[in-house]
């Protein structure tokens, strides 16, 4: 009776661990597809010059840049969105990221923009292993690293208008650099946890896209500020 008992609770384990692997590697899929198609998108709107000028060179260019935020904020719910609707959001944010990113072909050394993306590619992959194998509750890093998020991007915002010290931009980029590490380890560990096979597959779908949207904002974010400190060496 006991043998039959552990039996069948090793069994559920078994199915629970093969469910949450395949879990996170849908996460993982969905990330990297949305890093892709900002790519692409970056690469084919710098390769025309009347494309770009079309879609940034007037008042429209507020709607490329602010586009994410308002998708984010008012168009990406997975708790009353469907499945499909946060794929469509999620790809609306990438495409947009991807126009703003095509002035980065004129702004930075194709071979810079690459290395920028190795080097940011290999931290968020050590990272986010690091948040999936880590027994240490990261709760309270990723509240930390979310409010000093928002105090360095308050200071950025301001920095726009009266400027930077000496050395300052340099200092910021740092910083967000290390928030953003810390956020994708617990944005890591989160999935992670938050994962469970008795919500079905719609709801952890939704989840799916959810955490699929929080690392790839992570890992833009990390990829442009890697990038400003390369170009400031």
């Amino acid at each position: 009776m006991q043998r039959d008992q552990y039996s069948s609770a090793q069994t559920r384990t078994q199915e629970i661990d093969a469910g949450l692997r395949t879990h996170m590697l849908s996460v993982y899929n969905r990330m990297t597809m949305g890093v892709l198609v900002t790519a692409i998108v970056a690469w084919v709107v710098s390769s025309s010059p009347d494309l770009m000028m079309m879609l940034l060179g007037g008042p429209q260019r507020y709607i490329v840049l602010f586009g994410p935020l308002a998708i984010i904020w008012f168009g990406f719910n997975p708790r009353t969105m469907s499945s499909q609707k946060l794929k469509l959001a999620f790809m609306g944010v990438s495409v947009l990221y991807g126009i703003s990113f095509s002035a980065l072909a004129f702004m930075y050394a194709g071979a810079d923009i690459a290395r920028a993306f190795f080097i940011t590619s290999g931290m968020f992959a050590g990272l986010s292993i690091f948040g999936y194998t880590t027994k240490k509750d990261l709760t309270g890093l990723g509240s930390f690293c979310i409010m000093a998020l928002i105090g360095l991007m308050l200071t950025s915002i301001i920095g726009m208008f009266v400027g930077f010290p000496s050395g300052m931009e340099t200092m910021l980029s740092v910083g967000i650099v290390l928030v953003m590490a810390g956020l994708t380890a617990w944005e890591t560990q989160s999935t992670k946890r938050m994962y469970n096979p008795a919500n079905g597959d719609e709801i952890n779908s939704r989840m799916a896209w959810s955490a699929a949207l929080s690392l790839y904002i992570s890992f833009v974010i990390m990829f442009t500020h890697v990038l400003q400190l390369m170009s400031n060496r």
